[in-house]
C-alpha cells in the first residue's frame, strides 16, 4: 500500500500548487491595442504573388499551348521515323536478320 500513499501525495501537491495559482492584472484597453495591431499591419505581398497576376498566367498559358501544337506538328512529319531508325541504330537497339543462329 505504500505506492497508494506515494499516489495520494503526488495528487494532493497537483492541488494545492493549483490553489496557489492567482488572477493576473490586465490593462483594460489590451484587447484594444492588440487587434488594433493585428489590423494596421501592412500586408506584405511576396515576391512571386506581387507579379503573377491573372493576366500574366493567362499570357503563360497560350505560350504553351502554341509551344505544344508546334512540337506536336513538328513530331508528325516523316523525319520522325527516320530519326528513330538513325537513333536506334546508334545505340545498337536494332536486332539484325543477318545472324549466325
Amino acid at each position: 500500500m505504500e505506492i497508494n500513499t506515494n499516489i495520494q501525495d503526488k495528487i494532493n501537491e497537483t492541488l494545492n500548487a493549483a490553489d496557489a495559482i492567482e488572477a493576473v492584472n490586465v490593462s483594460p484597453f489590451f484587447k484594444d491595442k492588440t487587434m488594433h495591431k493585428l489590423f494596421t499591419e501592412k500586408e506584405e505581398r511576396h515576391f512571386l504573388t506581387s507579379w503573377l497576376t491573372s493576366s500574366l498566367q493567362l499570357a503563360v498559358l497560350v505560350c504553351i499551348v502554341v509551344l505544344n501544337i508546334v512540337a506536336f506538328s513538328k513530331m508528325q512529319t516523316e523525319s520522325y521515323d527516320e530519326n528513330i531508325s538513325e537513333f536506334a541504330e546508334t545505340y545498337g537497339l536494332v536486332i539484325s536478320d543477318n545472324s549466325i543462329l
